[in-house]
């Protein structure tokens, strides 16, 4: 019997073993050794290629910190943060909203609809609308035209390149959170709603005091979701539809990094920006889960 029950904790330490030695194994292969390698190599001037590494201490860090196109590139990704989070999750509460209250019989049909875009990948939504904002022949000036306005350059105008690289990032990423939003809103009971009518509440009034409430938790966190996947997604979007043109005024941080590691021959330099898009993240998902953890301001 003792031989029997010591089989069984053997196997059972073996078991926990395995079920957490491999998983923090490849934890530190391939998340932890990597970003130690970033913070160690952001102190070395590097070309990336060749073994030979030159210690420079801070002097990547000041020169990251003094390059006005670094803080360019930190203003347009902020820019999509903000413009791409706020519209993407307005558009997809509208949406959930509608499907969700609605009696129509086609809300199965209108799920698909606008989840459609979320399966397809960056690459193939920016094709889609390096057309759809072409000048001569795309479909958004030839609209335009029907009531005699002439569209502009929309990646090729400094004043709109932003706002058109947004548009893209909203489109393709409103069904993913308008299911979320759906599922959120089915588990709200129609009874609070109910008692809101009797006591002559609005529309409005029942979407500030009781949906929104009641959705808090999933809002909080699909905000922080967005604002961290639109730091790394906007990278695809603007290298497909920009390059991070018209002359540089639509990079993004991603591209900025990219550019300087890889194409520059500048790696200790490009690992120097990687470390403060470490940073900046870190302290974002912070500052949201901060912001949007206060318990008392409903």
């Amino acid at each position: 019997m003792k031989q029997l029950l010591h089989s069984r904790k053997t196997h059972r330490n073996l078991f926990l073993i395995l079920s957490i030695g491999v998983p923090f194994v490849l934890f530190c292969l391939l998340v932890l050794y990597p970003t130690i390698s970033i913070f160690q190599s952001s102190f070395y001037k590097w070309s990336g290629i060749t073994l030979k590494k030159t210690f420079i201490g801070w002097k990547n860090f000041q020169d990251v910190f003094s390059n006005y196109k670094f803080f360019l590139a930190l203003k347009n990704t902020f820019f999509l943060m903000v413009v791409a989070s706020l519209g993407t999750m307005g558009l997809s509460m509208f949406y959930a909203i509608c499907i969700v209250q609605s009696k129509m019989k086609e809300r199965a049909f209108y799920r698909v609809v606008l989840f459609f875009p979320n399966m397809l990948s960056a690459v193939i939504v920016s094709i889609i609308f390096r057309y759809v904002f072409d000048p001569n022949s795309g479909i958004l000036n030839g609209f335009l035209a029907l009531f005699g306005v002439d569209g502009p350059v929309w990646l090729g105008d400094v004043n709109v390149v932003m706002w058109a690289i947004a548009i893209p990032m909203v489109w393709s990423a409103v069904g993913y959170y308008m299911l979320i939003y759906i599922a959120a809103l089915d588990n709200i009971s129609p009874s609070l709603y109910e008692s809101a009518d009797i006591d002559g509440a609005n529309v409005f009034l029942k979407f500030f005091k009781i949906t929104i409430p009641m959705m808090w938790e999933v809002l909080r966190v699909t905000f922080v979701l967005y604002i961290l996947s639109a730091l790394n997604g906007s990278f695809m979007f603007v290298r497909v539809l920009t390059n991070s043109g018209p002359n540089g005024r639509s990079e993004v941080i991603m591209n900025y990094m990219f550019r300087q590691a890889f194409r520059n021959g500048n790696f200790g330099y490009g690992m120097t920006v990687a470390v403060v898009i470490f940073f900046i993240t870190f302290g974002l998902a912070l500052l949201s889960n901060w912001l949007t953890g206060k318990k008392n301001q409903f």
